[in-house]
């Protein structure tokens, strides 16, 4: 009897990262098939292969989990899918440098874990989602070199009071409102880099 109440959490355990990797498949590949991949750079994103850490540019950690996702300067043309928001253990997504379009999702608030998020020299347009003023433990928020437009939402000013922010760049975008930058916060120094428009 001793042996079968040791037996099955050890597989319990199995079942449940065997199905989280699967969910993070899922979701990786939903958003492969609204992209389009001209360099190939996503062919190893295959869903018969239900383990995404064995997929390249994507990276896990000790559990199997999905950390980060690179694809930077890739050639990928597409929108940033809704579903991302799911990959909850994401620390990095890098997308820089692309022809993403369409809206930011704000599902990506959803990312609680991320330290960095790059998203410039893309096409996305409209407003930055106030969700992402729930990214307490972001770093760098680089969205500069896109179509974005509105004001930067007070819930992401407040990142650089109540969370980790050390680099928000919004410029070349089609943003209102000024941003200054003052050394009287008592805060650590944050850069803020927006273009200057009334």
């Amino acid at each position: 009897m001793m042996r079968s109440k040791c037996v099955v959490p050890i597989v319990f355990a199995f079942v449940i990262i065997a199905a989280e990797c699967n969910y993070e498949a899922d979701v990786l590949y939903a958003w492969r098939l609204e992209l389009t991949d001209p360099n190939n750079v996503l062919q190893t994103w295959d869903p018969t292969l239900r383990n995404p850490c064995t997929w390249f540019h994507v990276t896990c950690n000790t559990e199997n989990r999905v950390v980060r996702v690179d694809l930077g300067n890739a050639g990928l043309s597409g929108p940033l899918v809704a579903e991302l928001g799911g990959l909850t253990n994401l620390q990095y997504l890098q997308v820089q440098g692309n022809k993403m379009s369409g809206r930011i999702p704000s599902e990506l608030g959803n990312l609680t874990n991320l330290i960095s998020l790059g998203l410039s020299q893309n096409l996305l347009s409209g407003p930055i989602p106030v969700s992402l003023g729930n990214l307490r433990s972001l770093r760098f928020m680089n969205l500069n070199s896109n179509k974005l437009s509105g004001r930067i939402p007070d819930a992401v000013i407040q990142l650089i009071k109540w969370g980790q922010l050390q680099t928000l760049n919004v410029s070349d975008n089609q943003l209102a409102g000024t941003n200054r930058l003052t050394n009287i916060t008592g805060f650590r120094i944050t850069t803020i880099i927006q273009d200057p428009k009334a």
